[in-house]
């Protein structure tokens, strides 16, 4: 699943309106090489060359200030305006994918480190710059900005999506100084998040345990990810009863950040006169209330079929009983070696579905040096694409184990560079950017393809078992958990709106009856283990995490379609990533026939769930 992208940190300090800079969607999945082995001479042919178009991009950047105060005075000097943004926008994009990457190439390199600053003080001067003119053309109305639209190509072809969703959002866009106001209360209102990260990240005490293998484990974060399916229950047990023991004694503290950060939410919301935080927050992307509100409905109906999933579990895993900290071992070990040349064949044979048009173009991306697939001293942890350089091609950095999970980890971020390679080959640049709502789709249904795949495919009972416990446990992890995160910020906010006093202590309790309802009457749960929502750092990125469980949905929709259908699905969904960000990703969604407000999206990863259980149940007997 992904985390936060860099367009999204970047937004919040500097890249604004039409600036549209770099979604790297972050995969958390990581298991030598010497260097990395993708070619950022495509973008830029050494270090003196970026600096070259760093600098001359910093040095156009006061040239937009010529276009302020006329962009009423005809549509050519509007298409003149938004097109020198613009380019100045892509080249600026150029400059941090090259920059970024070489940073992460190595995190020990000082000087790759202080590359990226640069290019962090240029998205803050280009952001200045431009700060003025989605409110200059909020004052030239709807009927002049159509007429503009009707008379110049350019206009009517590049910037009639970003005028339009402009006008959109003027109810909500405050005068020129309320805009600053809010712009300068940015970093206090941002706070709670940074107070939560200090207070996890340098001063809780993270206590040391001593495993029954022997290994001792200091029980942070990072240390309870990895240790959280360790192979005896009592190490489990232990790894839970200490480390959310821990995070127990600071409820009180990380209650009172996250408290202030949902007041702040709603601060925000009242200022752009948003009836809700939640409105607020959806509004960016157009996405009806009813998506979030509809998709909350379907997972509990769902969740009769979760409760199956943790009996399975129960008996696979030979328990007595179940409890919260049996959810993470896995089902069936499968000691498979993986290479990178296997992964690229056997994901080309399983994406097959898809088209001879698609699997020629990702061989020939995949055969490229357009990623990093190794992990090695240094290196950025983790898995991601970045599709900056538009006149490039998409960069992937990867740490694949040579395992079924660096496998799916290989799928997954290649789906997202094809589905960049689609919409950049099929929209304009301004319009070829897609939002995170879309972004997951294609890189998950070719997950999923490659789980179909792999099943059909199994040798033995004990293999079978193995990809239909990993399809299981994604669709567990990302459709069921991320849906119960997102119904606990509802419940959050709606209480907060409507004055209800709110503490640590309540926020536990609410979340525990969560745990409890999500996982049913026959897993224990301690209620200690329900201090686990300050463990969520998304939570601090509002109504946020619901799309993971959107994107799930909506790629078994049209991974099932696919594997049941011909042509005319697969085209249907290739749209879909052709379409890129030329309109808003429900209305995208729509016109490939599915309606993310209606309850088929979530019904049909349901089934998927339930047809996946009934496989396994039937092996087992």
């Amino acid at each position: 699943m992904t985390d936060l992208t860099r367009r999204d940190a970047l937004a919040a300090t500097a890249f604004a309106t039409l600036a549209t800079a770099l979604p790297a969607w972050a995969q958390d999945r990581s298991a030598p090489v010497d260097a990395a082995q993708w070619d950022l001479s495509e973008i830029y042919t050494d270090d003196a060359a970026w600096d070259a178009a760093r600098k001359g991009v910093l040095a156009k950047i006061p040239s937009l200030a010529s276009y302020k105060g006329k962009l009423g005075t005809g549509a050519e000097v509007l298409a003149a305006a938004l097109v020198a943004q613009s380019d100045l926008a892509r080249e600026a994009a150029r400059v941090y994918t090259y920059a970024g990457l070489k940073s992460d190439a190595d995190l020990r390199i000082s000087a790759n480190q202080e590359k990226l600053a640069l290019v962090g003080d240029l998205f803050t001067a280009f952001g200045e710059a431009t700060s003025w003119m989605a409110p200059e053309i909020l004052t030239l109305g709807k009927a002049k900005i159509d007429g503009f639209i009707a008379e110049n190509r350019t206009l009517a072809t590049r910037f009639d999506f970003f005028l339009a969703d402009t006008l959109r959002q003027a109810p909500h866009t405050l005068s020129p100084e309320g805009e600053i106001l809010l712009a300068g209360a940015g970093a206090p209102l941002s706070g709670p998040g940074t107070i939560r990260e200090q207070l996890v990240g340098s001063d809780i005490p993270w206590p040391t345990i001593t495993l029954s293998t022997g290994k001792k484990v200091r029980l942070d974060d990072q240390a309870y990810t990895l240790n959280r399916d360790a192979p005896a229950r009592a190490d489990r047990k232990a790894v839970f009863d200490t480390f959310w023991g821990e995070y127990g004694h600071f409820k009180s503290s990380l209650g009172a950040a996250y408290l202030s950060h949902v007041k702040a939410d709603i601060y925000r919301a009242k200022a752009r006169k948003y009836p809700t935080a939640l409105a607020a927050s959806l509004s960016g992307n157009n996405i009806p209330e009813g998506v979030y509100r509809t998709l909350v409905t379907e997972a509990n109906a769902g969740l009769p079929q979760l409760h199956r999933y943790f009996e399975l579990r129960r008996k696979l895993l030979g328990l007595p009983d179940m409890a919260y900290y049996d959810i993470y071992p896995p089902l069936v070990s499968l000691d498979r070696k993986v290479t990178l040349p296997d992964m690229r064949t056997t994901v080309l044979e399983a994406v097959k579905p898809l088209g001879p048009d698609y699997v020629a173009l990702l061989g020939t991306a995949t055969a490229q040096k357009w990623m990093d697939p190794l992990p090695r001293p240094g290196k950025k942890s983790g898995a991601y694409m970045n599709p900056g350089a538009y006149d490039v091609h998409p960069y992937l950095l990867l740490n694949l184990g040579e395992n079924y999970e660096g496998m799916t980890t290989f799928a997954h971020e290649w789906g997202h560079a094809m589905h960049s390679l689609l919409s950049n080959k099929t929209q304009v640049y301004e319009k070829s950017d897609y939002p995170i709502f879309l972004a997951e789709i294609a890189s998950t249904c070719n997950e999923m393809l490659l789980a179909a795949y792999m099943v059909a495919k199994a040798k033995t009972k004990q293999e079978k078992l193995f990809y239909l416990g990993q399809q299981l446990e994604s669709i567990r992890g990302t459709f069921f958990r991320q849906t119960m995160f997102a119904e606990f910020e509802l419940a959050v906010h709606d209480k907060a709106e409507a004055g209800e006093g709110l503490s640590g202590e309540r926020f536990t309790a609410l979340y525990l009856d969560l745990l409890k309802r999500y996982h049913g009457p026959k897993v224990t749960i301690d209620p200690a283990y329900a201090v686990e929502w300050a463990y969520i750092p998304h939570f601090y990125n509002s109504f946020y995490v619901y799309q993971y469980a959107t994107c799930i949905s909506a790629a078994s929709y049209f991974a099932h379609a696919i594997l049941t259908g011909g042509a005319k699905e697969r085209d249907t969904y290739l749209t879909v990533l052709k379409a890129g960000g030329s309109a808003y990703p429900t209305e995208i969604l729509q016109r490939a026939g599915l309606d993310m407000a209606s309850p088929a999206p979530y019904r049909a990863v349901i089934a998927t769930f339930k047809e996946t259980l009934d496989q396994a149940e039937a092996l087992i007997g």
